[in-house]
């Protein structure tokens, strides 16, 4: 046992760090430090590197928890909740869309927003609740789980600033307001910081009328979040195309070569495209070797996720694809194995779209040169 003198002053609160959920106690190495107060560094690899996780224990210690909070794609608390708990998450405490986590990730596939560092202010009016928000941070938006009336008015308080409709492309906001909630009468939960650079993480596009169906907004969505897209002259691949709202996004508007895909036609508007190529097949009886290699491969096929997986694995065995951008959908449970597969091809992500049903957007995308 290995002993000696720690510095600390123990009058004030140490904090606490939850070690990475899923590590053993047979992981665990202890550093005891003059009979008052214990460390447990806790060993990921080998060699053993010393994580953020600390655990120090005193008599009457009152502990500080890293934690954040989420909030929930709309009508999709319960995929949050299993969510976490499949990432080894404690949920603290849950209202609405509102989610309170310890061991908590950096984000959440089936959250719009991840409140990176959230603190709990206790208050004694509606205009102290206002004060102490502005005295945290600059600009704030309402996240409103309880109390809404009360809310409210302390929102208004607050410094205004107006959201307007955001155009295709347009550059992300350079200042990002805080994320705040009433959590009881005299609680605030508030952070200055999050994931999202858009108000509880929902994108207000300024729509357009020419596209034949609204699911050219999950493109805009994920083009505008993630700033990587084709560019003009580069060959996409767009599987399940009709009625073609993805194939209008990448032919007219980036002024890409389209190669659509689908048993049904597309709608003859965007069919007369000059750079649209569109065949008459089934999706999944399409095989790299039947094109030329591609740039970006595009599903927002209705299918299985399961099914969809084999199909992304076939593409990227054939190494003939350098970009994917897909939609996994589900009818009734939501498939959490089949979006585990997804999570583990490297390089990879997956994220719920504000725009998006039941389902996910997933996509693994080149660094950008």
């Amino acid at each position: 046992m290995l002993r000696r003198r720690f510095k600390h002053n123990l009058s004030k609160p140490y904090p606490l760090y939850l070690p990475p959920p899923g590590l053993e106690r047979a992981d665990r190495v202890r550093l005891f430090y003059t009979g008052r107060l214990t460390l447990e560094f806790w060993r990921c690899q080998s060699p053993p590197l010393i994580t953020k996780a600390i655990l120090a224990l005193r008599a009457g210690a009152h502990w500080v928890m890293e934690t954040k909070a989420y909030w929930a794609a709309e009508n999709f608390v319960d995929e949050c909740l299993r969510e976490l708990e499949l990432k080894g998450a404690k949920v603290l405490w849950q209202n609405e869309r509102l989610i309170y986590a310890s061991h908590a990730p950096q984000s959440l596939a089936w959250a719009n927003n991840t409140w990176l560092t959230p603190k709990k202010i206790s208050i004694t009016s509606i205009s102290d609740g206002a004060r102490q928000l502005r005295e945290l941070g600059g600009r704030w938006t309402l996240a409103s789980v309880a109390h809404h009336r009360r809310a409210q008015l302390i929102q208004e308080k607050l410094p205004r600033f107006k959201e307007h409709e955001v155009e295709f492309l347009a550059p992300l906001p350079k200042v990002r307001a805080g994320s705040w909630a009433l959590i009881d009468a005299d609680t605030i939960l508030a952070s200055p910081e999050c994931t999202s650079p858009f108000p509880n993480g929902e994108i207000h596009f300024k729509e357009d009328s020419a596209p034949p169906s609204r699911a050219y907004l999950k493109l805009w969505e994920f083009f505008t979040l993630c700033r990587q897209y084709p560019k003009t002259g580069d060959t996409c691949l767009d599987l399940g195309a009709s009625p073609g709202g993805w194939t209008w996004v990448l032919a007219k508007q980036l002024g890409t070569n389209v190669l659509s895909v689908d048993k049904a036609p597309l709608e003859s508007r965007v069919a007369r495209l000059p750079n649209v190529q569109s065949i008459k097949r089934d999706a999944f009886s399409l095989q790299p070797n039947d094109i030329e290699p591609i740039d970006w491969l595009f599903s927002d096929v209705i299918c299985d996720p399961n099914r969809l997986y084999e199909l992304v694995q076939l593409w990227l065995k054939s190494e003939r694809v350098k970009n994917f951008v897909c939609t996994l959908k589900f009818k009734g449970a939501t498939d959490f194995t089949a979006i585990e597969k997804f999570a583990a091809i490297q390089g990879s992500k997956l994220q719920h779209l504000s725009v998006n049903k039941h389902e996910l957007t997933w996509w693994k995308v080149s660094p950008a040169k």
